[in-house]
């Protein structure tokens, strides 16, 4: 079968919720992909940032072989001898106290969500069903009714009301929004320290840091949804420590499984965490056996490997050459680590029509927000790699 075969077999039977470039991924490995047709890209996409470590990284498919082997799922009526490893490395790595394991990103906002909520009525003694959440103007946490219950985004919304109350939007990066909108109901701000989905929107320096002591100030949780800006995307751990803040919460998933299982966490410390009893919220895949093990190895790949430390130097090196492309498509180019945004002013006619001419190319990228190509490969990228890219994205920026 040839991409067009396929191509008719999902377009015939899958519902269209997605407008996917045209390329049918056989196999990949590092930072390349290969088509059913046998041709060759680079990836610079990283499944969204879920293949930080690269695609089909060896170590952690062997430990993927490894543990299937074993026992993949016990549920969470039974222990198993993964979970509690991966929970002392976690915390461990990033400095929490506790952490809350669940498969997608989106149920692990939901988690912080409920833990914001109990919390409020729980320890800050919010009067019961008057708790408020904080949310930022073009935002992207996930697709559940609750999460689009303060999506900005028009298409995220249409056709699912009614939404979900207790939530307020403010302008993202605006602090004097912020403080106006907190009153004695709140009890958390959510807040993405680098907007991927949005257009790779990075904050005035200084936002998250009064956004932060704003928090502290009115007894008010700070939750930071580092899904896709966490573990090395950002050329940090987590993007906020850019701004040398500890939120009380942090969201993450994606890169916690190399791109090879869906696992997702909450980390945070007792006082908020520890408002959940038995009972009180659960998944029965969230905390599996073969979960564990891959997040695990894939948090070893990610500090052994210094991929961290790659996102930054290359990150940098990135976008210096983006910059040295003369093209009068290009509005701004922005970024932190490997988490880049090419904006296109409005007369280019749109970023998918530029991503199409890069896949034929052999680069894969995808547009967001319709004027914004993002580029964000994996981590395990090296210089050539992108030398390699840029010719491409050169030539293709200096269509009419």
């Amino acid at each position: 079968m040839n991409t067009q075969d396929f191509i008719a077999i999902e377009e015939k039977y899958g519902a269209h919720n997605y407008h996917p470039l045209d390329v049918v991924i056989e196999k990949a490995q590092g930072v390349w992909v290969w088509d059913v047709e046998g041709n060759k890209y680079l990836d610079c996409l990283a499944a969204y940032s879920a293949v930080n470590q690269g695609h089909c990284h060896p170590r952690i498919i062997s430990k993927l072989k490894e543990q299937a082997e074993k026992v993949t799922l016990t549920s969470r009526a039974f222990r198993n001898d993964q979970l509690p490893l991966l929970t002392q490395e976690l915390c461990e790595l990033t400095g929490y106290k506790m952490m809350l394991p669940m498969n997608s990103g989106a149920e692990a906002v939901e988690t912080a969500l409920k833990a914001a909520r109990k919390w409020g009525y729980k320890v800050k003694n919010v009067e019961d069903g008057k708790a408020e959440i904080i949310a930022c103007t073009n935002n992207f946490s996930g697709r559940t009714i609750s999460i689009i219950s303060f999506s900005t985004e028009e298409q995220y919304r249409d056709g699912y009301a009614p939404f979900t109350p207790g939530y307020k939007v403010v302008e993202y990066g605006n602090i004097e929004e912020l403080e106006k909108a907190i009153k004695p109901n709140t009890v958390a701000f959510l807040v993405e320290p680098i907007q991927g989905e949005g257009g790779v929107i990075i904050p005035p320096d200084g936002y998250l840091k009064a956004a932060f002591d704003l928090c502290k100030k009115n007894n008010v949780l700070f939750i930071a949804d580092e899904i896709q800006s966490g573990l090395g995307r950002s050329g940090k751990l987590f993007a906020y420590q850019y701004e040398e803040i500890r939120p009380d919460v942090v969201i993450i998933g994606k890169a916690l499984s190399g791109g090879c299982y869906p696992v997702s966490a909450v980390l945070s410390d007792k006082e908020v965490l520890g408002v959940f009893n038995p009972g009180d919220h659960g998944s029965t895949f969230g905390g599996n056996p073969l979960g564990a093990a891959i997040a695990r190895e894939s948090l070893k790949v990610l500090v052994e490997e210094k991929l961290v430390e790659n996102s930054f130097e290359l990150g940098n090196y990135f976008r210096e050459k983006l910059n040295e492309v003369k093209s009068a498509h290009v509005k701004e180019i922005r970024g932190r680590g490997l988490f880049i945004g090419v904006e296109l002013h409005p007369e280019a006619g749109g970023a998918r029509r530029f991503c199409e001419a890069l896949m034929k190319r052999g680069v894969l990228c995808k547009e967001t927000h319709s004027h914004v190509i993002r580029f964000a490969p994996p981590l395990v990228i090296t210089k050539e790699e992108i030398d390699w890219a840029i010719s491409h994205v050169s030539d293709v920026l200096q269509m009419p």
